[in-house]
């Protein structure tokens, strides 16, 4: 969900329309994990050096208004895990 935005060397004429956007296509499987982890994305803990990880409080709120049912919750949350380590890493946090 969060990409750093492009580095775009004005001195060419360029701006970051003239870069297409990217689609990412998401499995059915995947996708009440990534709602819930979308949802979430207010809910970062801070630390002096930026985001450490989420605040997992909201977790079953969020998740009762993404319609995601209890059998399913221990895999949904299990997926916003790899999730958010995947951002922290792309934040540079890990």
């Amino acid at each position: 969900m969060y990409e750093p935005p492009p580095k775009v060397d004005t001195s060419l004429g360029l701006t970051a329309a003239d870069f297409p956007k990217i689609e990412v296509g998401v499995w059915p499987e995947n996708w009440p994990a990534l709602t819930v982890f979308d949802a979430m994305s207010t809910q970062w803990r801070m630390g002096p050096a930026g985001p450490t990880g989420l605040d997992y409080g909201p977790l079953p709120w969020v998740m009762d208004t993404r319609g995601i049912p209890n059998k399913d919750r221990a895999s949904v949350f299990d997926d916003v895990r790899v999730m958010e380590l995947a951002a922290l890493e792309q934040i540079g946090q890990t």
